[in-house]
């Protein structure tokens, strides 16, 4: 679905990301992880062909992401930032209502999907609201809806990109936005890479972890095989203790 093959991104004779080979499958949840420069959002730009890569290849269903067409790219590639720059004066479903640029859509369907997306990451209620008098966390939700639009009529598995998805929601939110993911891998196909720094959340919802330290990919594999105490120990410096709840999914205290 995505392979990443010998990816080299240099900024001003800096070496940002090295990752010689990584991939994921359709319905597959990938967290990144790992401590504060990293290289974490630097990755998730370069998939998503904001920063170039100097050397290597990104592919998306075997086609090298510079050779899809930005229409149909637009349709199977979504990224939610870490904060967005809007200030105008817009309703919050006139932001989500945005996602339906690349699509064929009439004005019922495209009221009725947004209705539809913003039902499911729990912002419907304030739909007429204007976009910035909202808080971060709903901001943030709304453009998560917007994304979501976007990616609806894909006719392949869509790669939806999380930049810190749960920076600015409280705690309820964080689970509600995490389940709606998961469940988009499971039942709608999706391939996600989402950048979290709650390693349990990444334990619980997570097929496999992608650990980054300054700009390589140290480790990578299922949450119970990259974190391990003596790898956090490692990386952040902290020494954890593990146990595990009564669905045999570990915590790290």
């Amino acid at each position: 679905m995505l392979t990443i093959e010998n990816l080299l991104v240099q900024q001003e004779h800096r070496q940002i990301l090295n990752l010689p080979a990584a991939s994921l499958v359709s319905g597959e949840l990938i967290a990144v992880l790992g401590p504060n420069g990293a290289g974490k959002s630097s990755l998730i730009k370069t998939i998503s062909g904001e920063w170039p890569a100097s050397t290597g290849q990104i592919r998306l269903h075997n086609k090298p992401l510079p050779h899809w067409p930005r229409h149909l790219l637009a349709r199977h590639l979504g990224v939610l930032p870490q904060a967005s720059q809007l200030s105008f004066p817009f309703k919050a479903q006139e932001v989500v209502a945005i996602g339906a640029t690349p699509l064929n859509l009439n004005r019922h369907d495209i009221d009725q999907a947004v209705q539809k997306w913003m039902q499911a990451t729990d912002t419907w209620q304030f739909a007429d609201r204007l976009y910035p008098s909202l808080s971060g966390g709903e901001r943030q939700r709304v453009q998560l809806a917007r994304v979501l639009l976007q990616l609806s009529q894909a006719e392949r598995a869509p790669l939806l990109l999380l930049d810190e998805p749960t920076s600015a929601q409280d705690l309820g939110q964080q689970h509600l936005l995490l389940n709606l993911v998961k469940s988009l891998c499971q039942k709608n196909n999706f391939a996600v890479i989402s950048i979290l720094h709650d390693l349990n959340q990444a334990s619980r919802y997570a097929d496999k972890v992608w650990l980054l330290q300054q700009g390589e990919l140290v480790a990578q594999g299922s949450p119970p095989q990259v974190l391990q105490p003596e790898t956090v120990m490692i990386i952040w410096g902290y020494q954890p203790e593990l146990f595990f709840n009564s669905q045999g999914q570990q915590i790290l205290v």
